[in-house]
């Protein structure tokens, strides 16, 4: 009570009361921007100041205590009058739409323990009088526009318990000064353009629970200094620019971490094997660098992991051992993420994938060079939304078991040595977005059952050994974004049902071996910006397809069709290649908008087309005779030989008969 009585007295020494409050609030409210002052609405004189929306008062002293506008969409500028609210405790502008810079004045709200700034797009540099508020234990600027550098005042803060100023443009060093925060739980500075190495100070962080520094342009080996903070429990480096190799006692000296991210930096050597100490760890990534030797067995240890990501790295060695790994994995049960693709890691793909968690979510193995086949109980994998195997050797049939993966949402086998049937089961994961099962070798028909895939965005099922028609259903997949069945030999003509697709993309049928007419509804494909339809055996004429105006590249190329080409094709604005070679087409070449550039517009091997653009080197067009002529051609014929025959005579019956000759003429030409 006696403090408190000390602070009114001081308060009303400087000349401030709870009318310099409203005064200040009213200020405030005058810099928000108009249409957003609904929500302050309530501030006004004939409304108590404590009675005022989002405001708390002392319940002595009534003087304002907390303001808390977080969330509500103001926008604005922050008047520097905020700084007169000197019993402000907590201050929360969190989330809003603010410019301009912090009010220096800030620094003058010395009771100040809670200031909330984020997620606005307040720019100039931190104030460096923020030094003045020493009771703050949480200061949070983060995702905003601040530039400068992180003042070094801010080691004057020794309450400071939660430090947020990631998600800005500050650039510069770290100063060392943030090594006097012994209190500092929590420190975030991701996403800015800071450089240099982390201070040694650092290492006196001994109550740190939470660094992220991911995201900057730091340089140097892992920072030695973190190895100090035994109590992290969550650490965040990546894509901060550090390199070399990591200690491999990390997993000693930082034994509460459970979670660590290391991705996207230059680090070399060797997975450190102490990881597995960390009973706690839950993530696990290290992705994106220059990791060798192998992935350590012992993480089947880590009874908690939920994510192990290395893809990226140069792990394994191509060869049989390289997996055994996932052996050991089949204990993590908690395991939801497991991702080592483009690595290095031979030998057969171990039945025991399908022995992983049930809960696993993602299963990612692919560029490798991992041999064998996928295993028949993969369907075990009840929860999985992605299986990427792309880019490896896998050999055999797909597993019907593949259809008891229910949630699978993205489907990845491409570029492998896959045979055999598609199976029907395909067509139990309803929740399917994404099929790529293309460069295989799979045989027999496209199952109609992939219709029942209703979500269906992207199918690409192209250079297989496929054959029989293209199934109607599959025309029926109203989502679809994506159809590649290119390079396989199908028979059949294109389903009219193709104009059902309104969302289709692309569609590539190229040396497919389909035949007849083009469909007409292939005009309803509105969303249409690629068509690829060459070499194949279609006949007849282009249909209409002059609504596809956002279409980019057309190739018609290596058919049979015929007809004129259409002169709307020369104003789609969007166009950027246009093949109609080596087909049947005739008469003349449109010579407006696309079809003046060549380098775009190819219609070779077409020997009944003329046009007169040069650089397409087609025959000029010939203008026929007009009707009347024509008519008349064969009396034009008797006459001229006529002359011709007597044209040396000449004896006056001669010369009369010429004359008659030219009378006629005349009458013909009148």
């Amino acid at each position: 009570g006696r403090l408190i009585e000390l602070d009114i007295k001081s308060s009303h020494a400087y000349g401030f009361t709870d009318e310099t409050d409203v005064q200040a609030l009213l200020e405030f409210k005058s810099q928000v921007s108009e249409d957003k002052r609904v929500f302050l609405s309530s501030w006004n004189h004939s409304v108590p100041l404590c009675n005022w929306n989002k405001v708390t008062c002392g319940h002595k002293h009534k003087r304002v205590t907390q303001l808390d506008l977080g969330g509500l969409q103001l926008g604005g500028v922050i008047s520097p009058s905020i700084g007169n609210l000197s019993f402000l405790i907590s201050l929360d502008l969190s989330s809003n739409s603010f410019v301009g810079t912090i009010p220096q004045e800030v620094g003058n709200l010395f009771r100040l323990e809670y200031l909330n700034m984020s997620f606005n797009l307040l720019e100039g540099e931190i104030p460096v009088n923020l030094f003045n508020c020493s009771r703050l234990f949480d200061l949070e600027l983060d995702s905003n526009q601040l530039g400068g550098g992180v003042p070094s005042e801010l080691g004057s803060l020794t309450n400071l318990l939660y430090l947020y100023l990631g998600q800005n443009y500050l650039k510069g060093k770290l100063p060392a000064s943030l090594g006097n925060l012994t209190s500092l739980m929590q420190l975030s500075v991701t996403g800015n353009k800071l450089e240099g190495g982390i201070p040694n100070e650092v290492a006196r962080l001994n109550q740190m629970v939470l660094l992220t520094l991911s995201v900057n342009n730091f340089s140097g080996i892992f920072p030695p200094s973190i190895y100090n903070l035994s109590s992290l429990e969550m650490l965040n480096i990546f894509s901060a620019g550090f390199s070399g190799r990591p200690n491999p006692d990390i997993g000693t000296l930082l034994p509460n971490l459970q979670e660590l991210y290391m991705g996207n930096n230059h680090f070399t050597g060797a997975i450190p094997a102490t990881l597995s100490n960390i009973s706690t760890l839950e993530i696990l990534a290290m992705e994106y660098n220059n990791l060798t030797g192998v992935i350590p067995t012992s993480f089947g240890k880590l009874q908690n992991l939920e994510v192990l990501q290395l893809h990226e790295n140069s792990l394994g060695n191509h060869s049989f051992g390289d997996l055994k790994f996932i052996d050991a994995l089949s204990n993590c049960t908690q395991l939801l993420i497991l991702s080592v693709g483009f690595n290095r890691l031979g030998g057969e793909l171990p039945t025991s994938v399908a022995n992983l968690s049930t809960s696993l979510n993602e299963l990612k193995l692919q560029m490798n060079h991992i041999s064998g086949s996928i295993p028949h109980d993969i369907g075990n994998l009840i929860n999985l939304s992605k299986l990427v195997l792309y880019g490896n050797i896998l050999r055999g049939t797909l597993p019907n078991s593949l259809g008891m993966i229910l949630e699978l949402g993205y489907l990845s086998l491409d570029s492998n040595r896959l045979s055999g049937v598609i199976p029907s089961s395909i067509g139990n994961m309803t929740q399917l977005e994404t099929l790529y099962l293309n460069n295989n070798s799979f045989e027999g028909p496209i199952p109609p059952s992939l219709g029942n895939c209703r979500r269906l965005l992207y199918l690409y099922i192209g250079c297989n050994r496929l054959n029989g028609t293209i199934p109607r259903e599959i025309m029926q997949i109203s989502s679809i974004v994506h159809i590649y069945i290119e390079d396989t030999p199908l028979t059949g003509s294109l389903p009219n049902d193709v104009g059902r697709l309104q969302s289709l993309v692309i569609l590539s049928l190229a040396n497919t071996s389909l035949s007849g007419q083009l469909p007409q509804t292939l005009g309803k494909c509105l969303s249409m910006e690629e068509l690829y339809l060459q070499e194949n055996s279609f006949v007849g004429t282009i249909p209409d397809i002059r609504g596809l105006v956002g279409v980019r590249r057309l190739d018609f190329s290596k058919n049979n069709l015929t007809g004129s080409i259409p002169e709307y094709l020369a104003k789609f604005s969007k166009l950027e290649y246009l093949n109609l070679s080596i087909n049947n087409f005739k008469g003349r070449v449109p010579a407006e908008g696309k079809f003046q550039n060549s380098t775009i517009v190819l219609v070779y091997g077409n020997k009944n087309l003329c046009g007169d653009i040069k650089e397409l080197k087609l025959d000029p067009c010939i203008v026929h005779a007009p009707s009347m002529m024509k008519k008349h051609s064969s009396l034009s014929k008797k006459i001229v030989i006529g002359v011709g025959l007597r044209c040396c005579e000449e004896s006056p019956a001669n010369r009369l008969a010429i004359s008659q000759v030219v009378k006629d003429l005349n009458s013909i030409k009148e």
